[in-house]
């Protein structure tokens, strides 16, 4: 049913466009070829419009992808100049660093040359205390040995004379 409702159509739609009489022909707008031409034109003009439209879009990415390029090459190039001024300050400070050690190490060795010296004389000192204490040990020893000998002396004369 429906095939023969769509032949239906065809057969009218055919009968309108091809066997309609003249007068029918007249009431109806042709467009013919200079309009074509104007519309090809139209067309031609339409396509070139957009590809220049297109153009200016392509054109404006590339020059933003430039823009973002050169702001990422500046932000690099600012980021390459602070890592340098950083290795620049590590290495002085690096630098730095090694001189005070050195310093220290040479001052430490002075202390330790020093130390070594006061202990040496602490030695000596002490040796010479000790020897002095000798020395006053055996006077003593003679002085008792002398008072001893002079007391007897003394005795002896006493003994004698009286």
């Amino acid at each position: 049913m429906a095939f023969g409702a769509n032949q239906q159509l065809r057969e009218d739609i055919w009968d309108y466009r091809y066997k309609s009489s003249a007068a029918e022909n007249e009431n109806i707008l042709r467009f013919d070829q200079p309009a074509a031409k104007n519309a090809a034109r139209d067309y031609g003009t339409t396509a070139l419009n957009l590809v220049h439209q297109a153009a200016e879009i392509f054109s404006g990415m590339e020059n933003h992808a430039r823009e973002t390029e050169a702001r990422a090459q500046s932000l690099c190039e600012g980021f390459a100049e602070k890592l340098r001024l950083a290795e620049k300050q590590r290495d002085a400070a690096e630098r730095a660093r090694r001189k005070v050690v050195n310093e220290l190490n040479c001052k430490l060795q002075d202390v330790s040359r020093a130390l070594q010296q006061a202990q040496s004389r602490i030695v000596a000192a002490e040796e010479h205390a000790i020897a002095a204490e000798f020395r006053a040990q055996a006077a003593e020893a003679q002085l008792y040995k002398a008072n001893r000998e002079l007391a007897a002396v003394e005795e002896a004369i006493r003994k004698r004379l009286l």
